[in-house]
């Protein structure tokens, strides 16, 4: 059986409410042994496993139109004109983010990203217009069809101004065939699920703590923060969204920018949702190509990485215990373990983290020994 949208909605309800619980466990019982069970020696590694699992990610966007081939046991893009292109366009968006976030004034270095992406857009959008005019499909960087969807009925309103179609409007036919059976069913595969986002949420704040160097998980609380994603899930789900979680690049523009400003933050929040609303603007993003991104998530993603390093270097890697501890997590994490436990899916990110959570912990009797012998 499956409700569609109504089963959907159903998941991310309780995986908001398992948020909330959590939330309230947090608050009852503070932080202080979330600092004992994952010290800098756990979360540096892990924080810098996020950003190295993504790192892949930004490589395959650079060469948006290859083909990989496989040559012993590595792999290589083979360059054709096509690839030298998207490789011009991810190197020109790249320089740019990095020459406004060095040597930019202010406000340059305030939107490095916008202004690099609009950058490597123009570029692609060079190479595609010379590419329609000689009919040379290698050149053919950023794909119109957004725009010719949007004009696809004449211009009018909704040529402009769009109207998502809202995930709870979609789910009232299933009510109907609604059952608690069925309520189960979904809350086995979602409510674990929310245990595991939790390991990365975790990662995230302590990232974010490093750069800003305050400790958010005490103010404004893990509570809070865990609250928020919990009931941010719930409404995001009703309205269309998926499900909310931390995002690593997000951080990675937080440590980039210098701007933690919350005002400024949740001004870009609002922003962002009434220019969603806008046809021509939501046309634009989708018609970005995936090489462009790529120039920006070498940026991003190498930033997250860096700021887990930074944590291990007040960790004493001389020390046996702190190396296997590191040692574990990063191998594991590099080496993609995860793994499905029925419909129960453990990410990369917190298969690491458990293992050298039980690692530091089997080893910590040692350390401690050691430091009562000094």
């Amino acid at each position: 059986m499956s409700l569609g949208y109504l089963g959907l909605i159903i998941g991310a309800l309780i995986a908001g409410l398992v948020y909330v619980i959590i939330a309230v466990v947090v608050k009852m019982s503070g932080t202080g042994w979330i600092n004992k069970v994952m010290p800098p020696v756990v979360i540096g590694p892990t924080v810098a496993l996020i950003g190295l699992s993504l790192a892949g990610s930004a490589v395959n966007d650079v060469f948006s139109y290859g083909e990989k081939v496989q040559f012993g046991i590595s792999s290589y893009f083979v360059m054709s004109s096509n690839i030298w292109v998207s490789v011009a366009c991810a190197m020109v968006t790249l320089v740019v983010v990095l020459l406004c976030s060095v040597y930019g004034k202010k406000m340059a270095k305030l939107i490095p990203f916008i202004i690099g992406i609009l950058s490597g857009y123009a570029v692609a959008l060079m190479f595609t217009i010379i590419g329609l005019a000689t009919d040379n499909s290698s050149l053919l960087v950023i794909d119109f069809a957004p725009f010719k969807a949007l004009v696809a009925d004449g211009v009018n309103l909704s040529t402009f101004i769009s109207i998502p179609d809202f995930t709870f409007v979609k789910a009232l036919d299933a009510l109907k065939d609604f059952n608690f059976a069925y309520v189960a069913t979904v809350a086995v595969a979602y409510a674990p699920v929310a245990f595991v986002v939790f390991a990365e949420h975790l990662a995230d704040h302590k990232n974010l703590s490093s750069i800003i160097e305050s400790d958010l998980l005490e103010d404004p609380g893990l509570h809070r923060t865990l609250l928020g994603d919990g009931v941010g899930s719930v409404v995001g789900a009703i309205f269309g969204g998926c499900p909310n979680t931390t995002y690593g690049e997000s951080v990675g523009c937080v440590a980039i920018t210098k701007n933690a400003s919350v005002i400024t933050i949740i001004s870009a929040a609002i922003m962002t949702v009434i220019i969603s609303f806008i046809s021509p603007f939501v046309a634009f993003l989708d018609s970005i190509p995936g090489c462009v991104m790529g120039g920006v998530c070498i940026t991003l993603y190498g930033f997250i990485a860096v700021s887990g390093l930074k944590m291990i270097q007040k960790v004493d890697l001389e020390d046996n215990a702190n190396l296997f501890t590191t040692s574990v997590i990063l191998i594991t994490g590099i080496g993609g373990m995860s793994m499905a436990i029925g419909k129960v899916y453990i990410t990369t990110i917190a298969c690491a983290l458990v293992l050298g959570i039980l690692t530091n912990i089997i080893l910590s009797k040692k350390k401690k020994k050691d430091e009562d012998a000094e």
